[in-house]
């Protein structure tokens, strides 16, 4: 199998440590820590109270740690966040500068596999010979119809089940408490899911971010990031037949096998 590696530039690394590492860890995010193994990752988020999104991150177990891959323009901020919620706990929160690597479309030897899709690929932390950029790694995100949480997620403006975060392995809706369980518990049971970012295809380019799907004369959505000829939009779940349109532009919507499966 022919694979592409690429090194994850806008990825960084948090190592939490210390006798309470898993619980402490286990007890604020959307993912079981508890029973992560090392040599696995698997994907989460750390949420606001209220349930909104405000960290997606990768979680990877290791013998006497767990490492965090989170955005990183983020990182400091979570650093933060988790020092706010250490109180008596033991453990300790530093920054890890190992360089993240994604292989594609297949799992590349010593990666391990994209938790969230098969067709990702796979991650893997540590120095490896790129053979493409992020720019190419971007874009294949993009064709298999996946968010970017951090720029397409809006830091505590989003929910978790909004950027499809229950169909990509993303909450663990079996291990009780964590910050925000409630509202994204609620969500999920009471099929209280009115939006999700899904994929939008269109001719020409990008339009600006924000920018409105209409459907007919109705708002349908908004424009969030992308590329030339395609993008990621927050749509309104009832209003996606009929004639989209975006500048006057008609735009389809590009339903991923993966979810119409989830």
């Amino acid at each position: 199998m022919t694979y592409l590696i690429a090194r994850l530039e806008s990825r960084a690394l948090i190592r939490v440590e210390g006798p309470d590492a898993r619980s402490f860890l286990h007890n604020l995010l959307t993912q079981d820590v508890e029973t992560l193994s090392p040599g696995e990752v698997r994907f989460g988020a750390l949420l606001s109270p209220p349930g909104r999104l405000l960290f997606d991150l990768f979680l990877w177990g290791e013998d006497n740690a767990v490492v965090l891959d989170v955005a990183a323009v983020h990182r400091e901020a979570l650093m933060a966040r988790l020092a706010m919620y250490r109180l008596r706990a033991e453990v300790q929160v530093t920054a890890d500068e190992r360089p993240v690597f994604a292989s594609w479309p297949d799992v590349a030897e010593g990666f391990v596999a994209d938790p969230r899709l098969a067709s990702l690929g796979g991650r893997a932390l540590g120095e490896r010979s790129a053979t493409a950029d992020e720019d190419a790694w971007d874009a294949h995100r993009l064709a298999t119809g996946l968010p970017d949480p951090t720029h397409d997620g809006g830091h505590d403006v989003r929910y978790p089940i909004e950027a499809n975060f229950d169909l990509l392995n993303g909450i663990d809706f079996r291990k009780g408490c964590f910050v925000g369980q409630e509202t994204t518990s609620r969500m999920k049971r009471r099929g209280e899911i009115k939006k999700r970012m899904l994929p939008l295809a269109f001719d020409g380019p990008l339009p600006p971010e924000g920018t409105e799907v209409l459907n007919g004369e109705l708002r349908a959505g908004e424009v969030l990031t992308g590329r030339h000829d395609g993008a990621m939009a927050l749509m309104r779940l009832d209003r996606l037949e009929g004639m989209l349109t975006v500048e006057g532009r008609p735009v389809a919507v590009r339903m991923p096998g993966w979810m119409s499966d989830g």
